[in-house]
């Protein structure tokens, strides 16, 4: 079969990787827009549920990515002057350039061809049995498609900026700071020896009331350092300026597709779906799309045709992404009412911060949930209506949205 992948991101790579050992003979290119080596982005997280899949169907890359990542066992929540620090699950970061040199070095070990600053869009598509699209969430070959593919993308309401720093983190690091204009917060998380991620988020109000709307990027970068200086011990902020020379402060846009594919294309990772970085899980969904594009592909053995192998794929992965969609969506609802837990003492408050993705927090007084998410971690009865009643709501609260359009 040949195959172009287009867009050099984790997704794409992996999947010539997958598909190159499922059957050598396929005839595989990746097509990436821009140099090789450029790439935005500083760390990426990842937890050992994923390593243990890359382990199972590449032990080579995934031994590269290992050695090359950095881990944590504990989080630590910084509420104005005051530290809370909890032992967490054990998490993985890694560099998003040292990521992609892994995954395209091992494609080329397995004959892919990787073609790089070469745009591809509906005007030069390549000649080929099956076109992927990993060209992100604002995909050039979805949106040539619009009318089939049926996106939807929703922006949520804070503002957020994506930085490194040269504080290297040894816990997964939050930290909420109080200004005159409201609270402003980052997430702090080593990716190497040598630096750290580091994510700040407001709400618009604070952005605004801040100056952050109209500072250009060392303005910013000063002001942020100054208000985070506890946590960063004299290091610096690192930007990624834009031409102009202004911060690129987003708004984070959750992105949903009616569909998966048209013809012979199909959607891959961040231009098939996104969810709020606050759960950490972009790179981990990208990278279980491709197992399961790979496998689905795999039944092309058994006499189905193409479509019926991309339908297979896209029943999978919705049904696989329900879950963590929802939490991301509960997870980014918490910080846009950070206001209603900021107060709390400040073990309840870190408590509730990871329970962030429930959907039953919400609707529960905090301080009621934290005294039932106590109990229930000592009674089998009360997780199990925990369990019950918080999809139960979910489902609820989802169906009234879609009645009412929202």
């Amino acid at each position: 079969m040949k195959v172009a992948c287009v867009g050099g991101g984790p997704a794409g790579l992996y999947l010539s990787i997958l598909l190159k050992k499922q059957d050598p003979s396929h005839d595989i290119t990746v097509y990436e827009r821009n140099p090789e080596g450029s790439t935005y982005g500083w760390g990426v997280t990842y937890w050992r549920g994923l390593l243990d899949k890359l382990q199972q169907y590449d032990p080579e890359s995934a031994r590269a990515i290992e050695e090359h990542s950095v881990t944590w066992n504990q989080g630590v929540a910084r509420v104005r002057d005051v530290s809370t620090r909890r032992d967490s699950d054990l998490g993985h970061g890694i560099g998003r350039h040292r990521l992609l040199e892994i995954l395209a070095g091992r494609a080329r070990s397995l004959g892919v061809r990787l073609e790089f600053e070469h745009e591809i869009t509906e005007k030069n598509l390549p000649d080929a049995d099956l076109v992927v699209a990993g060209d992100g969430v604002h995909s050039a070959l979805r949106t040539g498609r619009a009318d089939h593919f049926g996106a939807e993308i929703k922006e949520g309401r804070n503002h957020y900026l994506w930085l490194g720093t040269t504080k290297v983190f040894d816990s997964f690091t939050f930290a909420f700071a109080e200004t005159d204009h409201g609270w402003i917060w980052c997430y702090g998380y080593a990716f190497s020896p040598e630096r750290s991620t580091c994510v700040v988020e407001c709400a618009p109000e604070t952005w605004n009331g801040l100056g952050l709307d109209h500072a250009d990027e060392g303005e910013g970068l000063a002001l942020l350092e100054k208000l985070f200086a506890d946590i960063l011990d004299g290091h610096a902020l690192i930007g990624r300026s834009a031409g102009s020379g202004s911060a690129q402060w987003l708004n984070f846009r959750t992105l949903t597709n009616r569909t998966w594919h048209h013809d012979n294309l199909v959607l891959l990772g961040d231009a098939a779906h996104t969810t709020h970085y606050s759960i950490g899980a972009g790179t981990t969904l990208a990278l279980e799309d491709s197992i399961a594009l790979a496998h689905a592909l795999r039944s092309l053995d058994e006499r189905i045709d193409l479509p019926q192998a991309l339908d297979r794929y896209e029943r999978q992965r919705k049904a696989e992404l329900l879950s963590i969609q929802s939490a991301a969506r509960y997870s980014a609802q918490w910080y846009e009412n950070l206001p209603r837990y900021i107060d709390l003492p400040p073990e309840q408050m870190f408590a509730l911060l990871g329970q962030r993705h429930s959907p039953l927090l919400p609707y529960v007084p905090p301080q009621l949930y934290y005294r039932i998410d106590r109990a229930a971690g000592r009674l089998e009865p009360l997780r199990r209506l925990k369990r019950w009643l918080g999809p139960k709501i979910a489902r609820s609260v989802h169906a009234k949205r879609m009645t009412s359009g929202k």
